[in-house]
């Protein structure tokens, strides 16, 4: 295996980790809402994720409301078909599109790319058949063509027992020769996922607020806790990411600050 694996930010938001962790220290900490990139050896480009949508968002109160608590800073270039083609990449290329789960600043940039295969959980598709204020998510960010889009629906008999790095996990493998395996990470949203990338770097989505923050699941104060979807889940997921990063796996979260763009360099 041979591919290569990109990092975008398509946005942030700022949080100060003390109104998030009990004991944290008052630190404002800007979170970047991180997009990859996968150009396999076979030809395939997989997108994970689409950052946040650049321009005017047509959600609603339901989107005041998000705005209000988790206020995003967004530029136009930003947006990620943007950035893409700015990297010599045409939109049109990318032919699957992981959503790790359906929150603002992981589907915002979906309307970029109607030839995509989307790949879902039977768990995200649950949720956005019958999305809840708590689910955290937009459906005006959707675009009209999205309910007829290719897509890959993944139920929980496609995820199979295995080992990352030596730690049982559950994976589906999406391009069919290991290079992709998607993980099933629970808890964050209802079947929120990760990617493990050619067995070195996994992009771990929201399953933390970032790498250095996993240790941390069991601190979070009320209000971030309550917007998990299943807590306890959540927290089983952080302490199996610290397993897999001490057994030297490259531990990626969605929000990280990462310096480098290319990911397995």
């Amino acid at each position: 295996m041979s591919g290569r694996l990109r990092h975008y930010v398509c946005g942030s938001t700022s949080h100060d980790l003390a109104a998030m962790f009990r004991g944290g220290a008052h630190e404002v900490r800007q979170f970047p809402s991180g997009v990859f990139l996968y150009d396999g050896a076979g030809g395939q480009r997989v997108l994970f994720d689409t950052g946040y949508a650049a321009g005017e968002w047509n959600t609603g109160w339901r989107g005041a409301v998000y705005r209000c608590l988790l206020p995003p800073k967004i530029a136009s270039t930003d947006d990620i078909a943007r950035q893409l083609r700015e990297d010599g990449v045409d939109p049109v290329s990318v032919t699957h599109v992981v959503l790790s789960h359906l929150h603002p600043d992981h589907v915002g940039g979906v309307a970029h790319f109607p030839g995509a295969t989307f790949v879902l959980t039977s768990g995200l598709q649950r949720s956005l058949h019958a999305p809840r204020l708590r689910a955290g998510i937009l459906t005006g960010l959707f675009p009209p063509w999205f309910g007829d889009a290719a897509t890959l629906v993944l139920d929980e008999e496609a995820f199979l027992a295995t080992e990352v790095a030596g730690v049982p996990i559950r994976a589906a493998d999406l391009l069919g020769d290991g290079s992709y395996l998607i993980l099933d990470l629970p808890g964050h949203a209802d079947g929120h996922v990760g990617a493990v990338i050619e067995g070195r770097v996994l992009i771990a989505g929201d399953a933390g607020w970032g790498r250095d923050l996993l240790g941390a699941a069991d601190d979070l104060r009320a209000l971030p806790r309550a917007v998990q979807h299943d807590y306890a889940e959540y927290t089983r997921t952080a302490v199996r990411l610290q397993e897999i990063a001490a057994a030297g796996v490259h531990i990626v979260c969605s929000h990280d600050p990462l310096v480098e763009k290319e990911l397995l360099s």
